[in-house]
């Protein structure tokens, strides 16, 4: 199997010089993560002298320390590391699906020229952490091959309408919401095709930082103590979610201070609050987790994946659903946090599936904010 990875590199220039610095930051992150420099050189696989000299190099270059070592307490980044650590996890979030996305294009084109011929499974799919840890496990599997791409709710179901995949990942609210986004999908849905295999469910809320200083517990707390807000962009299932609770609570977008500021994935909204840049984000609870975040869940959603009839018969969507029931998923999945794997793997129509989830009860508003663990 070839897989191919697109890595950013960030690489500085002085405007007049010849001078460039090329910045690790898996490196400056490791120490900040752990406060050993002896960490980072183990993490880049590289001697501690080695680290060392880069550390002073870059520093030599900005003409500022990026880390303070002080005997008995470790070492840890300056205000001028932490900025740079961070703007690096902004970016990794921001790019990281995009990035998937192109390499996963590239693979595809070059795959034809190689005598590895696998069976290639074309999944189009809204991005989420439990979508990222089925494939990775699909991609170990022998004698198949994964066709990834990340896109919206719609455009994944439109895909499958139009014959582009063969799985379309989508995801669907629970409580007062769902009636109206199971309209939406009523067009690109065929009742008499179609199948519904179950995947997991996810909690939606508002991110906000830890120890939640604003004490935002609600939507309507976003107007009222004046949160800096980060918003996901418009065609993503997420601002459409958004969009749809703040009719239904009434609320003015207009009166949100940074609605109109966007960001891409739910990671990236997630590194926005934590670097301070915002206050508080809407997406899911992992997210949050992974930046050290809280969280004040709004309600649940259902990830599943739609196909083709015809296609279930198929060997390859069957080593998927063989995955899906197996165990090595259920702890991938128990690893993220307001991830739970429920009847992962089990088929049903359309109708099957709507109506077995008809009773879920609406979320209650106002949740308190639960602390990371």
């Amino acid at each position: 199997m070839l897989n191919i990875e697109i890595e950013t590199i960030w690489r500085f220039h002085k405007e007049g010089s010849p001078q460039t610095a090329v910045v690790m930051l898996g490196i400056l992150n490791e120490i900040r993560k752990t406060g050993k420099l002896t960490s980072a050189a183990d993490h880049a696989q590289l001697s501690y002298r080695h680290v060392w000299n880069l550390v002073e190099q870059w520093s030599e270059f900005f003409g500022v320390p990026l880390v303070e070592t002080q005997r008995g307490k470790g070492t840890t980044l300056t205000p001028f590391g932490e900025k740079l650590v961070w703007a690096g996890e902004r970016m990794q979030a921001r790019l990281g699906p995009q990035l998937e996305n192109l390499a996963q294009e590239l693979a595809t084109e070059v795959k034809p020229f190689l005598h590895q011929r696998p069976s290639v499974i074309r999944v189009h799919a809204s991005h989420g952490f439990a979508v990222s840890k089925l494939r990775e496990l699909l991609d170990r599997e022998p004698g198949i091959g994964v066709d990834l791409r990340y896109v919206s709710n719609q455009h994944s179901l439109e895909s499958l309408a139009q014959g582009a995949c063969d799985l379309s990942g989508v995801h669907l609210p629970r409580g007062e919401l769902r009636a109206q986004n199971i309209q939406a999908y009523r067009e690109w849905l065929d009742p008499r095709e179609d199948r519904v295999i179950s995947f997991v469910t996810r909690e939606m809320g508002l991110m906000v930082k830890r120890g939640n200083p604003l004490k935002i517990s609600s939507l309507e707390d976003l107007v009222a103590r004046k949160a800096r807000f980060v918003n996901r962009d418009h065609d993503s299932g997420t601002r459409l979610l958004f969009n749809q609770l703040l009719a239904l609570h009434k609320i003015d977008e207009a009166k949100i201070n940074g609605a109109q500021q966007i960001e891409f994935t739910h990671a990236a909204v997630a590194a926005y609050v934590a670097s301070d840049m915002a206050d508080v984000s809407f997406g899911v609870e992992a997210a949050a987790r992974q930046f050290g975040l809280d969280f004040v869940r709004l309600l649940t959603e259902d990830y599943f994946f739609v196909c083709r009839r015809a296609f279930l018969e198929t060997e390859p969507v069957q080593r998927v659903i063989d995955i899906m029931k197996g165990q090595e998923f259920r702890d991938a999945i128990a690893s993220l946090p307001g991830y739970v794997e429920t009847r992962s793997g089990s088929v049903s129509t359309v109708k099957e599936f709507l109506e077995s989830v008809e009773g879920d009860e609406p979320v209650k508003r106002g949740a308190k904010a639960s602390l990371p663990k």
